[in-house]
């Protein structure tokens, strides 16, 4: 998580080499490129001041990798977009593992990764429940909050730090859409980007109506062509050869990228990516992921 100059966390060549916390600087670069005033939260923020943190602010965007969530964080974000907010979920593994924290711990933060998911480790039996507030732990998707019931997609595959490319979807051709495509002629977007080599990459997410993913959301595009080291998640699978959902496991490994209104004028858009913004400021910011994102920010801060 450095953010020592020089420093690569992860070797990634030719793309910028940054990971986590230091490839956050391919959005707040590309912000201040665009000429966009922003302010920054953090996750400590909304946990502690909740909604009151981001009510009075027309647009909140996250960084590529939003995974670890506290209740409250997540009532915060939901109320927001109910209260009439815009959000943009611009990364993937997002609102994934449900945490705690102490205030006679200042600091810490307590994840228990049970019952399946991606992970470093896997917790003991008996050792599912948060020590902090007595709560169970594990996956928001386990504790009946999956992250498509916020922003349409959910964590559904994993590879390498390599991405791919977006193609628009027929629905994105319809009127309703076309502003958040003005500038953009081409049906494949994203096949660039200083993460992977592709702004649909490392860790994906889709959307799923079984999940939460709203009536009202429409799949603007979807992604294609990812590299044979991906694989689904675990809570998709029940063996081999056979998911949860009825869809080979392969028709999983795919970015969705979301767009769906709410109650009293919000709205939600979505890339389901890790590797997004490494692609925002490729080519110094002249490209279709940049031309799309600033469309939908320029839109959701103006109306």
């Amino acid at each position: 998580i450095t953010m020592r100059s020089g420093y690569l966390s992860v070797v990634n060549l030719p793309g910028s080499g940054l990971r986590h916390f230091p490839a956050d600087s391919h959005l707040w670069s590309w912000l201040e490129q665009q000429g966009h005033d922003f302010d920054v939260l953090t996750d400590e923020d909304l946990h502690s001041e909740g909604v009151d943190a981001i009510k009075d602010y027309k647009v909140v965007l996250t960084p590529a990798h939003p995974e670890y969530h506290t209740p409250q964080t997540l009532d915060a974000l939901q109320a927001y977009i109910q209260q009439g907010g815009r959000l943009m979920y611009l990364g993937g593994n997002g609102f994934y593992w449900k945490v705690a924290v102490s205030e006679a711990h200042p600091g810490a933060v307590e994840i228990r990764r049970g019952e399946g998911g991606i992970r470093a480790w896997a917790a003991e039996p008996g050792e599912y429940y948060n020590s902090f507030d007595g709560s169970y732990g594990g996956m928001w998707r386990r504790n009946d909050r999956p992250p498509q019931q916020l922003c349409g997609v959910g964590f559904t595959a994993q590879g390498l730090l390599e991405g791919s490319y977006y193609r628009r979807t027929a629905a994105s051709y319809q009127p309703d859409y076309q502003w958040i495509f003005e500038g953009i002629e081409e049906d494949i977007i994203g096949n660039f980007g200083l993460s992977g080599g592709g702004a649909a990459g490392f860790e994906l997410d889709r959307a799923d109506p079984r999940l939460g993913t709203p009536a009202n959301a429409v799949v603007l595009a979807s992604s294609e062509q990812h590299q044979a080291h991906f694989v689904v998640v675990p809570e998709e699978l029940l063996t081999h050869v056979s998911t949860w959902t009825g869809a080979p496991p392969e028709e999983l490994i795919r970015a969705d990228m979301v767009y769906f209104e709410t109650a009293n004028g919000g709205a939600v858009f979505s890339v389901g990516s890790i590797c997004y913004c490494g692609s925002l400021p490729w080519n110094n910011c002249d490209n279709n992921i940049s031309r799309l994102t600033d469309n939908v920010l320029r839109r959701f801060r103006d109306s």
